[in-house]
């Protein structure tokens, strides 16, 4: 029995090191595929040449991880290989591919949809070609005509695996989702996707719309950005599709090929004042000020009190005048400072005042130059550790020693499960994170890292919904202990009941 218990132990053992041998070799394996797919790696299968291929895997390695943002190791670590998995366009990123390369030579360009994808109705597949190519008609001199027979300057088609004369292929599901050839001759222009996605027009699978557009930034010339809010980022993420998807990294790149688009005279606009119990209503930055919070919208702020009641509705400028308008991100320091952020640049307030020298570089709270701006900002005051959300990243900020934590940038939706990939704005309150993306929040709980709650984003301002109305809430039943009192609120009936075995108690205890 002993002999028996030995052996099975010793072969249990000895596979774990084979197992993880096997795994490290399919890493190696996808590593390779990956860089020469994406950056130009071109390696010698001699063993006498093993140690001159290593050095070339990791100085493209090295190259990869500096265009993602990356701490630049050459190693093949696990945030390296999480990249690698994603799903992304066949475009390279470097190469020929690593420039804004010579645009078409007119303005009035031409395209056809050759086939459609069986997973949409063509009409939307119409609409969603339609909407890729009119991102970038909007801020050029560029016009489109849709044809339906002939060769156009911008041929579609929807292809698997290996397809035509295309130097280029599919590998499946979730790897490559399209490709496309910059302008010019034969195939320049012409952009494929790959059928064995799911395509979908509200993307709740893959956003044709995002992706096309994406795809037709190659048509016209753009290369690759590594500016992971840009459209032309090479990695997909996901967004509403109702929303503009260029950055201005995206619209500085098409403009420097064709220019601006024409515009008449200038019309003066009345901006728009932001309503607290608007359905729809999303928020730019929010940030804790003493006893207080703060909402930022646009050009006006509101403030609510811990204790009070009372919501206040301001412009920012009756605060600090000197502070820009559509602020991005926000948070309070541990020494009841604020930071605000817009663009690369931010400013910090002590009370009502805005400190001198500033506004001051993001690259001084030790952000490389590939970022562009801050999307969020929350610090975590057990911690003192501030968290800053960029596209689908994560940062960590050391307050005590105002350094930027090693190991960081991770992926929002690991460090965070269940919010999502982006996040809009985010504050701390009595120990929670509430974190915001388009018109929901979620109440976050940071020691077990679970949501606790979901809701519109305006609960704060005591807005009342209709009886009739449909919850935004993903748990059933949700519980509030106010005064003894437990409310209930019932997800399906929209009953509201009230358990007074509390108050009964109490009652009875006098009699």
């Amino acid at each position: 029995m002993k002999s028996l218990l030995f052996w099975v132990l010793l072969t249990f053992s000895s596979a774990i090191p084979t197992d993880r041998k096997m795994e490290n070799e399919e890493n190696t394996q996808l590593a390779q595929a990956y860089l020469n797919q994406f950056y130009s790696l071109e390696i010698e299968g001699s063993h006498l040449v093993q140690s001159k291929n290593r050095s070339l895997i990791d100085g493209k390695i090295r190259e990869m991880q500096a265009f993602f943002g990356l701490t630049v190791t050459g190693k093949l670590d696990s945030n390296t290989l999480e990249i690698m998995k994603m799903p992304r366009c066949g475009v390279p990123d470097v190469g020929q591919y690593g420039y804004t390369l010579p645009g078409w030579k007119k303005y009035n360009l031409t395209y056809r949809i050759v086939n459609y994808t069986p997973d949409m109705a063509r009409v939307d597949v119409d609409e969603a070609i339609q909407k890729g190519i009119e991102v970038w008609s909007n801020v050029t001199p560029l016009t489109f005509t849709k044809i339906s027979k002939g060769i156009a300057d911008i041929m579609i088609a929807f292809r698997t695996r290996v397809h035509g004369r295309c130097p280029r292929y599919f590998d499946g599901p979730l790897g490559v989702l399209g490709h496309a050839f910059p302008p010019g001759l034969g195939l320049g222009g012409d952009t494929h996707f790959d059928e064995d996605e799911n395509w979908t027009k509200d993307g709740t699978g893959l956003s044709l719309f995002l992706v096309a557009a994406h795809e037709f930034g190659h048509s016209l010339g753009l290369s690759h950005s590594n500016d992971p809010t840009a459209l032309m980022f090479p990695n997909y993420v996901s967004m509403d599709p109702s929303k503009y998807p260029l950055s201005q990294d995206d619209v500085n790149g098409i403009q420097s090929i064709y220019g601006r688009q024409p515009t008449g005279p200038a019309k003066s606009k009345e901006p728009t004042v932001p309503h607290a119990c608007d359905p729809d209503l999303t928020f730019d930055a929010i940030t804790t000020f003493r006893r207080e919070v703060m909402f930022f919208k646009g050009r006006h702020l509101w403030r609510i009190y811990y204790d009070i009641t009372n919501i206040e509705f301001e412009l920012i400028s009756t605060f600090w005048p000197s502070l820009p308008a559509d602020i991005q991100a926000a948070y309070e320091n541990p020494k009841d400072k604020i930071l605000v952020f817009k663009d690369d640049n931010f400013w910090m307030i002590r009370g009502y005042a805005v400190l001198p020298d500033y506004p001051k570089s993001i690259r001084t709270l030790g952000f490389p130059r590939q970022v562009k701006k801050i999307d969020a900002a929350v610090c975590d005051h057990n911690t003192r550790k501030t968290y800053f959300f960029v596209g689908i990243w994560c940062w960590r900020y050391d307050e005590v020693t105002q350094t930027m934590d090693k190991g960081y940038p991770r992926r929002v939706v690991k460090y965070f499960p269940g919010i999502g990939l982006r996040v809009d704005a985010a504050f701390q309150h009595k120990g929670f994170f509430y974190f915001f993306r388009r018109s929901k929040q979620f109440e976050y709980d940071p020691k077990t890292k679970n949501i606790t709650r979901m809701m519109k984003t305006n609960t704060w301002f005591q807005c009342r919904e209709p009886l009739n109305s449909s919850s935004d809430f993903t748990i059933s039943e949700e519980k509030e202990h106010s005064g003894g009192v437990e409310l209930i609120y019932h997800k399906n009936l929209n009953l509201l009941i009230f358990s007074i075995v509390h108050v009964l108690k109490k009652i009875y205890s006098y009699q």
